[in-house]
């Protein structure tokens, strides 16, 4: 597979990961075989991508800080970065609300249906609910004192923590900045070798991504729920997917108009990663590659995207927004519920800042929608009614956040003068260093 470039070969090993588990279920063992015997490589890959997730952003967000002149430039950086960030959120969460008011799924959902979910679905939803009641007891501040960790080391160890490495990678290089340069430039090069060591990291765990596809695919095939529950929930995902659909085409509108990049050029720069986010349903996991394909395939400067990126990974889930807001309405028209404008508006601020609380990981998004349905007065045991198909639409709004994260880069850096041009051959060959 060395003749093709990165995105055929990574669709090729989802291919046939599907096809192969649906062969394999045809047998009485085919299940457990793939479960025993495929589905662990699928895991080693998720692991490999997971571990330098952490020691990337320390490395490259550190170098990109104090690359910086002053501090005026970061916090112009900042302000943009998030003031974007939160407007991309916004936006997505209303189309989710405008789509599922349109189309009206839940309507579709029989008393024996919601009865068969909640049945085959309470308990995990029951284990999501106590979650989300833990971080509904915190104080109205408690999120600004999680950002700040006691332990860098500790805050290392779980991915889950990536704001707390992001508040000390620029701690840390706005120490740089601030020392005499003579003292700093040691560090700096230390850093600046640290990084290209991770970048080589990610090259060659990324040799690997078509069989890592391939397994998860496998392995989820094989472990999804039935048929019937997917054809009752079919109108929901259709809501779920074209809301998501039409955010995509909303981040290539706004990497058009801004900075005058072609959907072409945008969608395939960034298409490894989306694939790779849409296999591993986490963007922490994607968030090596998706540095390299900005920086290398989309043309914006290590500074800016070592710093955006990070911060996109752990508080941009546009994706994981706009789910919310579709799947708190649906659960509404299930129960029979009829939502005012007012209790939307609602939907719409809570799935915002619950967006920024999420992690970066597989099923998050679940938790805070606990949240969001406590804010609007729906019933929490709706939750099982969207368990048989979440792992799959988890995939793809994973899919929105991850582009969501390469288009803010992509303004930020127009916008601070930091996007410099790729040559179209380039971009179109995506092939990693062998």
């Amino acid at each position: 597979m060395k003749k093709l470039a990165l995105h055929w070969q990574i669709l090729l090993g989802m291919a046939l990961g599907v096809v192969f588990a649906l062969i394999m279920t045809n047998f009485s063992w085919g299940a457990d075989f793939i479960e025993d015997w495929i589905k662990p490589f699928g895991t080693i890959f998720i692991n490999a991508l997971k571990l330098i997730a952490v020691p990337l952003i320390l490395a490259s967000l550190i170098k990109g800080v104090s690359d910086l002149k002053d501090i005026s430039q970061l916090s112009k950086m900042g302000f943009r970065t998030i003031g974007t960030y939160i407007i991309t959120t916004v936006i997505a969460v209303s189309i989710g609300l405008v789509v599922v008011n349109l189309v009206k799924p839940g309507s579709t959902i029989t008393e024996e249906t919601r009865a068969e979910l909640v049945e085959s679905y309470g308990g995990d939803a029951e284990l999501k609910r106590q979650d989300a009641e833990k971080q509904k007891e915190a104080g109205p501040l408690q999120a600004l004192v999680d950002i700040v960790p006691s332990n860098i080391v500790g805050a290392a160890g779980s991915n889950a923590n990536m704001l707390q490495v992001i508040f000390f990678a620029i701690f840390f290089g706005i120490g740089l900045i601030l020392i005499p340069e003579e003292q700093a430039e040691p560090v700096k090069k230390f850093f600046d070798g640290f990084n290209e060591v991770i970048l080589k990291m990610i090259d060659i765990i990324m040799l690997t991504a078509p069989f890592g596809v391939f397994a998860l695919l496998a392995a989820l095939v094989v472990e999804a729920p039935s048929a019937d529950l997917f054809a009752a929930l079919g109108m929901y995902a259709l809501c779920v997917i074209g809301g998501l659909l039409i955010m995509i085409g909303i981040y290539t509108l706004l990497v058009w108009v801004f900075t005058k990049k072609t959907p072409a050029f945008f969608i395939n720069g960034i298409s490894p990663a989306q694939l790779l986010a849409f296999s591993t349903s986490s963007s922490a996991a994607t968030l090596p590659v998706t540095m390299e394909r900005v920086e290398e395939h989309l043309g914006v400067e290590k500074e800016v995207s070592s710093f955006v990126l990070p911060i996109g990974a752990t508080i941009n889930m546009d994706g994981t927004s706009l789910y919310q807001a579709v799947a708190a309405v649906f659960i509404a028209q299930a129960f029979g519920m009829d939502l005012d404008f007012g209790t939307q508006l609602g939907i719409i601020a809570t799935a915002t800042l619950a967006s920024i609380g999420s992690a970066a990981v597989p099923g998050a998004g679940m938790v805070m929608l606990v949240i969001v349905l406590a804010q609007a007065g729906i019933p929490e045991a709706g939750l099982a009614l969207i368990f048989a198909i979440d792992r799959p639409l988890d995939m793809c709004r994973t899919t929105v956040n991850v582009t969501g994260d390469a288009s803010v880069s992509m303004l930020v850096a127009k916008s601070v003068g930091k996007l410099r041009e790729i040559p179209l051959v380039k971009n179109w060959n995506d092939n990693y260093k062998k």
